[in-house]
């Protein structure tokens, strides 16, 4: 029996590859186009704008420290497919407070740069720590960034972007988005709220022949994990550290691909692949071939699931266990 699933996963695996091969998905064009980045100076928001400056696009990136967004704006000039008609541009904006000042910087930006074609909202943060031990500052702080900031930047260019019948938002959130995990208690909280959100939004403006692209990166190598490392409880660590670390290129690159390709979800490495499928529910379907794989799938990668759910309620025991020694023997 395992035999005949093994062989109908490899079948539908094999379906996909010459899907994707003889009938690409039809991918849109930034070349040219307005690509807005939202935590463009640092991490994947730097990356991701990076890689559209190679493929031709105008690029404006936004963050609130005007010196890293000076560096990476000459960092984005360097790699430009096109100096002499490519445009690169920064703003220095807090997108976690007020609406009205953000609805009128992207407007006054789409003045010399163009109308926004593509938004990718990159700009959060992590703060580790169990629900009894996060103070209710750090917890609004995540939900203004991570999920308002988010919100309202979205929110300021749909309307335009519906009128043009055309355009892509990114919205980043995380593998936390999908699967609740130690440590993560306020964290995750924000970031399965843009879940909600990618998913409201893909149904509101796919008449529009807008697209909705949810990108879930596992933990990666920026300078916000390497803050968040600092408040990570021992428990949080070990669970993290059986996914690894990956480049903010590897995932601007995936985040593009499927982006251009009009995918719902975004993921890179087997982690990613597990979750998307277990947790795909409701979700936008991409493909007829997406959708086969996650239904020939989704009961096997369950159990593989459980699997790892256990590993983790044992790491998180063995720390109870030493704790408990280490107070005794004090």
């Amino acid at each position: 029996m395992f035999l005949i699933f093994f062989v109908l996963i490899v079948i539908a695996i094999i379906l996909w590859l010459v899907k994707e091969l003889l009938y690409p998905s039809q991918r849109k064009n930034i070349e040219g186009k307005h690509v807005v980045i939202t935590g463009g100076s640092s991490g994947i928001g730097k990356a991701a704008a990076i890689l559209a400056a190679k493929k031709g696009a105008h690029v404006t990136i936004i963050a609130r420290d005007v010196q890293k967004l000076e560096a990476a704006r000459n960092e984005i000039l360097n790699v430009c497919r096109n100096r002499d008609t490519q445009r690169i541009e920064y703003l220095p904006l807090d997108i976690t407070e007020d609406y009205e000042a953000i609805e009128k910087s992207l407007l006054d930006i789409e003045k010399t740069m163009g109308p926004i074609y593509m938004l990718v909202n990159c700009a959060g943060t992590a703060i580790c720590g169990k629900i009894e031990d996060t103070t209710i500052d750090n917890l609004k702080w995540m939900i203004n960034l991570n999920l308002m900031g988010t919100y309202y930047c979205t929110k300021a260019v749909i309307p335009r972007m519906k009128s043009a019948k055309d355009g892509i938002i990114v919205i980043t959130s995380s593998q936390a988005a999908l699967l609740g995990i130690f440590g993560y208690s306020a964290y995750c909280s924000s970031k399965f709220a843009l879940r909600g959100l990618a998913e409201s939004l893909a149904m509101e403006v796919n008449p529009h022949n807008v697209s909705v692209t949810l990108c879930l990166p596992p933990d990666t190598d920026t300078p916000g994990f390497a803050i968040e490392e600092l408040s990570k409880p021992l428990e949080t660590k070990l669970i993290s550290e059986s996914a690894g670390l990956v480049s903010p290129e590897v995932v601007a690159k995936q985040l593009i691909a499927d982006a251009c390709a009009g995918k719902f979800f975004s993921t890179v490495g087997f982690e990613g692949f597990i979750l998307t499928t277990l947790s795909a529910g409701m979700s936008p379907v991409s493909s007829i071939a997406e959708l086969f794989v996650q239904f020939l799938t989704m009961g096997l990668l369950r159990i593989v699931g459980a699997f790892y759910l256990f590993s983790f309620q044992r790491i998180i025991k063995n720390c109870i266990n030493v704790r408990d020694k280490n107070k005794k023997s004090e």
